[in-house]
């Protein structure tokens, strides 16, 4: 199959993200499965992903330990690790349940602190990684913040880093200036500006009827919904979730926000339909 290209352009998408989209959409809540090959290729091909870059990429994530490779016969099946089972969890939940506007912040902040050797560059950039995709933001260099009230004590014993962080839950003085300290601490020009992008695409490419109707995007809805569900985590993954009373009035994760689950709710039952036809499964084997 060629790869469609009837999606509004956008940022580039990896495909390990699209291969993510596709197993947590389809995969991760129909029981333990594994998914022929030849089956991955023509659907991510509906998404733009070539047979060459599938084919690595499986690979690729068979060696980072998110995919199990299982032969059956002459053909090769892909099942998720319960490593890439919990990141798909985690990654849903952040899709379906969390709203991009945080209207109901308490007031309260969570606040770590970390000192690393100075030759730990690595566990500092993973450290720093993981509070950037949690919400956290630099406050100074070696203190992190974000709203709301946060247990990243799991977060600070998987990195094995648990003896170099110390953790506070706080509230701010009324000195401080919130709103000027979350201009300094997150890049909200670069948040804001993401979340706009999305939104004007998205929502021109629904006025030029491609995704009219059934919302099937030019009869391609598995192709528009992995390739929407796997742009919109990416931006997601970018906002820390800031209370919205400190931010700009016409802040525009809302819009983007309305837009992204217009297009997903269209999109959905078909998408679902389609996947079912081309997928061909069979259990995964405890390995």
């Amino acid at each position: 199959m060629d790869s469609r290209t009837d999606f509004p352009e956008g940022p580039q998408l990896r495909p390990q993200s699209l291969m993510f989209a596709f197993f947590g959409g389809h995969v991760l809540e129909e029981g333990p499965l594994c998914v022929y090959s030849g089956s991955v290729i023509e659907v991510l091909a509906r998404a733009g992903v070539g047979e060459q870059a599938v084919r690595s990429t499986l690979t690729r994530m068979v060696n980072r330990g998110l995919l199990q490779r299982q032969r059956e016969g002459r053909r090769m099946y892909f099942g998720l690790t319960p490593q890439a089972t919990e990141i798909l969890w985690n990654g849903k939940k952040r899709l379906w349940d969390t709203g991009a506007v945080n209207d109901d912040w308490d007031g309260t902040w969570t606040l770590l602190g970390f000192s690393l050797p100075e030759s730990w560059q690595r566990q500092r950039h993973d450290l720093r990684s993981r509070l950037a995709w949690s919400g956290f933001g630099p406050l100074y260099s070696g203190l992190w913040i974000a709203p709301g009230d946060f247990d990243v004590s799991a977060l600070v014993s998987e990195l094995g880093l648990a003896a170099h962080v110390k953790i506070f839950h706080a509230t701010a003085d009324d000195a401080t200036d919130i709103g000027l300290m979350i201009r300094d601490t997150w890049d909200l020009d670069g948040v804001g500006a993401r979340y706009a992008d999305f939104d004007k695409r998205w929502t021109d490419w629904l006025g030029s009827g491609s995704g009219s109707g059934s919302g099937s995007g030019s009869g391609d809805p598995l192709g528009t919904r992995l390739r929407l569900t796997s742009e919109w985590l990416q931006i997601i993954r970018t906002d820390p979730r800031l209370p919205a009373r400190h931010l700009p009035a016409a802040w525009p994760a809302r819009s983007a926000h309305d837009t992204f689950h217009r297009i997903a709710e269209q999109t959905g039952a078909p998408a679902c339909r389609m996947a079912a036809r081309l997928m061909e499964t069979t259990p995964l084997r405890p390995s």
